[in-house]
């Protein structure tokens, strides 16, 4: 009787623990299809930008203060922009300036709330060649000011071509504006710039091909190049900047169009220490 009961009670504690195994598979099996989304990082929230711009306790002299991310525009060596001066170039042969890969491209606009901005559509073969590696377009834009310097003097504009390499690392191409002719090139963007800040929904889509090759003239076989940053938020080091030794012009219209929009969204010129800026050849 005794070992009969010690039979029933072990049998039963068998057929527990096998449906306790069955009921513990099931829910992992369940839990293992549950979308990505719904299942909580441990390393927990994707990192927001934060809001920064050019005037007040939210301009260049306080991003720093912004978010420990921006730490490097305070701290950094290589910071962009900087005053080029002409008589501080050092030459260097070896030292290439980009080679451009541009052809007929449809881009969009938007207004990012710091700039316009205008975006290659479905199209990732307008490149540069810079130092044997290619980097890729991503965008362009424009500050009013320029950024740059010349010698201690600003010109009325300047337009950044954004580019990156499979490796995520930066080329930037600056061409100062200077008042003049109307820039055919860009006419259908100067009457176009979209005057609010723009969603995924409302970015402007040009109806003309831009070749941004024709920003280049023909007889530019310089540009300068140094070391240095992004110009905004969070002013990560480590990019390619070439800046074309010859400036393109806007027409006083079109400056207009834009400042209407933008005045002052440059970022003050940056400290060079111990930097050199060479003068690069084709």
């Amino acid at each position: 009787m005794l070992q009969s009961n010690i039979f029933g009670k072990r049998k039963w504690y068998v057929l527990a623990l096998i449906a306790g195994l069955l009921l513990f598979q099931t829910a992992c099996a369940t839990a293992s299809k549950q979308p990505v989304a719904q299942q909580e990082p441990a390393s927990a929230v994707a990192h927001e930008e934060k809001h920064w711009g050019y005037t007040g306790d939210v301009g260049p002299a306080y991003w720093y203060t912004l978010d420990p991310a921006y730490a490097i525009a305070k701290d950094g060596k290589a910071q962009s922009p900087i005053n080029i001066v002409t008589g501080d170039l050092v030459a260097n042969d070896a030292l290439q300036k980009p080679v451009l890969h541009y052809h007929e491209t449809r881009f969009e606009v938007e207004n990012n709330g710091h700039t316009i901005e205008c975006l290659p559509i479905h199209d990732d073969e307008n490149y540069i060649t810079i130092d044997a590696q290619q980097y890729i377009l991503q965008q362009f834009h424009f500050h009013a000011p320029s950024e740059h310097q010349i010698d201690g003097v600003y010109a009325d504009m300047e337009v950044h071509l954004v580019h990156k390499d499979a490796q995520g690392n930066l080329a930037v191409v600056g061409i100062l504006i200077r008042g003049g002719q109307e820039n055919v090139l860009l006419r259908e963007l100067f009457t176009k710039l979209p005057k609010e800040v723009t969603s995924e929904e409302t970015l402007v889509h040009l109806e003309g091909l831009i070749d941004l090759s024709g920003l280049f003239t023909g007889n530019d076989e310089t540009m300068y190049r140094y070391d240095g940053s992004l110009t905004t938020p969070p002013c990560s080091e480590g990019v390619k900047w070439s800046v074309a030794v010859q400036p393109i012009e806007l027409s006083a219209a079109q400056i207009t169009a834009f400042k209407t929009l933008y005045t002052g969204n440059n970022r003050p010129v940056q400290n060079l220490h111990d930097r050199r800026v060479f003068l690069a050849r084709e």
